[in-house]
């Protein structure tokens, strides 16, 4: 069978669509399919880079003594006089 015949036996069917109908087609499924593969992708690799970092929260630093008379009140809030 030659390639012409085979696509005389198609016509009939391209017929059949509807031709105000638009759909995305192979071409919208392969591009959707690349797409969602480059996302898995950078998941993949976000959650190798995030599991690589060691992270350890920096100690609060002491407190000096407070200076007798001094008080524990930020400059600005201290009582009335």
């Amino acid at each position: 069978m030659y390639a012409t015949q085979a696509v005389t036996h198609l016509v009939p069917l391209a017929q059949e669509l509807d031709k105000n109908k638009v759909t995305p087609g192979v071409l919208g499924f392969i591009v959707f399919a690349v797409m969602a593969i480059g996302v898995w992708l950078l998941m993949k690799s976000m959650n190798r880079h995030m599991g690589k970092v060691d992270f350890e929260e920096a100690p609060a630093p002491a407190k000096a003594s407070a200076a007798p008379g001094a008080s524990s009140a930020p400059h600005g809030e201290q009582g009335a006089p």
